[in-house]
């Protein structure tokens, strides 16, 4: 159950806050230097690792003490999400400010290796329930959690594009407007998103 919560759940959640909460800039937590959405996607993908990380260990010692029964399939998905989840964690070390040259294939690498993390962590839940034969019921429950977050981020990438264009429409009119008063800027509370 900790790498369901952790990998499974938590992780999804951090992404789904990374990807759609950017378009909220300007709110911050606690007096934070950082943006809100970055200090809440730190925290889900932190509990997450820490969670996957434990739950890699009981299946570690579940596996030592269960002679004769080997689950190869669900342990080197396991191995291979702890490694990928280790460079991710460790990449961000070596994350270059925002302004170098090579940040966009860093946040390439970092979005496509967070997401792969994602998918073959629901993959490996999905292993791991058939491991427990019976379960149905918590193998139900995931998959419909899995489906809810997929909703919601359906909707929140709607919305986000709505927003972002309604944006963009905002920018296009001040600068014609502006260009159109002979370069002065034009204050007009109501126009602003």
């Amino acid at each position: 159950m900790l790498n369901a919560i952790g990998w499974g759940i938590l992780m999804p959640i951090g992404a789904i806050l990374a990807r759609y909460l950017k378009v909220f800039k300007s709110v911050k937590l606690f007096n934070s230097v950082h943006p809100a959405w970055y200090d809440l996607h730190r925290a889900c993908q932190i509990i997450a690792f820490c969670l996957g990380v434990a739950g890699w260990g009981i299946g570690i010692k579940l596996g030592s003490v269960s002679r004769g029964i080997n689950f190869s399939k669900h342990k080197n998905i396991g191995i291979a999400l702890l490694v990928m989840a280790a460079v991710q964690v460790s990449a961000l070390i070596r994350k270059p400010n925002p302004n170098h040259k090579y940040r966009i294939y860093w946040t390439i690498y970092h979005h496509s290796l967070g997401y792969a993390i994602i998918v073959l962590s629901i993959i490996n839940i999905f292993q791991g329930f058939k491991i427990t034969n019976g379960h149905n019921y918590w193998k139900r429950t995931y998959a419909g959690m899995i489906i809810a977050l997929g909703a919601v981020a359906l909707i929140l990438e709607i919305f986000t594009w709505l927003v972002v264009i309604r944006r963009k429409k905002f920018e296009a009119a001040n600068t014609q407007e502006i260009g159109a008063n002979g370069g002065h800027e034009v204050n007009d509370a109501s126009t602003n998103v």
